[in-house]
C-alpha cells in the first residue's frame, strides 16, 4: 500500500489549467522527487496535498484514507508536514521557540505537564544539534542566515514526528556545502523511516538523492521511474527542451 496517493487530481485557476488528471504516489520509506518545467503544476500539487488549496476533482489519500478537503492543520496532525520555497519561520521567536511551535500546533498530549514540556525542549535541542545549528538556539529567527533558516524550518517540521515530509525546493539559493549537508540530513531522516516528496530544480541533487522521480508537464504526469531511467527518457527531454 502506498503511503500517499494522488489520484486523477485536477485544478483550474480561472481559465488556466494547473493540473489535469495528475496521478502519483509515494511509497513508504522512499524519497520521491516531483520535477518538471516551470509552470508544470508542482507547487499546486503540494498545495492540494496539504490543504492550502481545494481540488476541482480527483482525490488525495494518505495511508488509504482520503484527506482531500481537510484543513492544513488536520492534515498536519495526521502525519504530513511541509517546508516552503522561502523558509517560513517566526522572526521574533528564538530558534528554540520556533522548534516548539509545531509541537503545540500538533496538539501533542501532555503539553501542560512540566515534565512533558521539558522533554520536548530537550528533543528540540537534539534536533537543532542534528541539523548543526544548536549554536543559534537562543538567536531570534530574524537574525539567522538564509541557510540557517532552511535548516531550522526542516528541523521544526520534524518535531511533530511526521511520516511524510514535503520539501519545496530545499536546494534553492543554497551553497554547495550546505546543500550537501541538507542531503545528508534527509538521508539520515529517511533511514529513520521518514518518507519524502520533494519539488526541486537542481537535477544533480535530485538524481543523487531520490529513489523515484515523477515528471510533471502541463499538469499531467508524463514519466516516472528511477533517476537513471527518467534521465534517459526522451519524453522528459522533449518536455524540458520544449519549455
Amino acid at each position: 500500500m502506498s503511503l500517499l496517493e494522488v489520484d486523477n487530481l485536477s485544478k483550474k485557476f480561472g481559465g488556466v489549467t494547473a493540473l489535469d488528471g495528475c496521478t502519483l504516489s509515494v511509497e513508504p520509506g522512499n524519497i520521491t522527487a516531483l520535477i518538471g518545467p516551470n509552470g508544470s503544476g508542482k507547487t499546486t500539487v503540494f498545495n492540494l496535498i496539504t490543504g492550502f488549496a481545494s481540488r476541482d476533482s480527483g482525490d488525495v489519500r494518505f495511508q488509504a484514507r482520503s484527506i482531500a478537503g481537510l484543513s492544513p492543520d488536520r492534515i498536519y496532525g495526521l502525519g504530513i508536514a511541509r517546508t516552503f520555497q522561502l523558509a517560513r519561520i517566526f522572526p521574533r521567536l528564538t530558534a528554540l521557540e520556533n522548534m516548539l511551535v509545531p509541537v503545540r500546533r500538533a496538539g501533542l498530549r501532555g503539553l501542560f505537564s512540566r515534565g512533558q514540556w521539558h522533554e520536548e525542549k530537550a528533543r528540540a535541542m537534539e534536533m537543532l544539534t542534528f541539523m548543526d545549528i544548536s549554536h543559534v538556539a537562543a538567536s531570534l529567527g530574524g537574525s539567522l542566515s538564509y541557510g540557517q533558516r532552511k535548516l531550522l524550518e526542516l528541523a521544526a517540521v520534524m518535531m511533530a514526528r511526521p511520516q511524510l515530509v514535503l520539501l519545496d525546493e530545499p536546494a534553492g539559493g543554497v551553497n554547495p556545502a550546505l546543500l550537501e549537508r541538507i542531503g545528508e540530513h534527509i538521508r539520515e531522516l529517511n533511514q529513520q523511516g521518514v518518507a519524502f516528496l520533494l519539488v526541486e530544480h537542481n537535477m544533480p541533487f535530485v538524481m543523487g538523492l531520490c529513489h523515484d522521480v515523477v515528471v510533471l508537464h502541463r499538469g499531467t504526469v508524463i514519466a516516472r521511474g528511477t533517476p537513471s531511467a527518467v534521465r534517459e527518457n526522451p519524453v522528459v527531454l522533449d518536455a524540458y527542451l520544449g519549455a
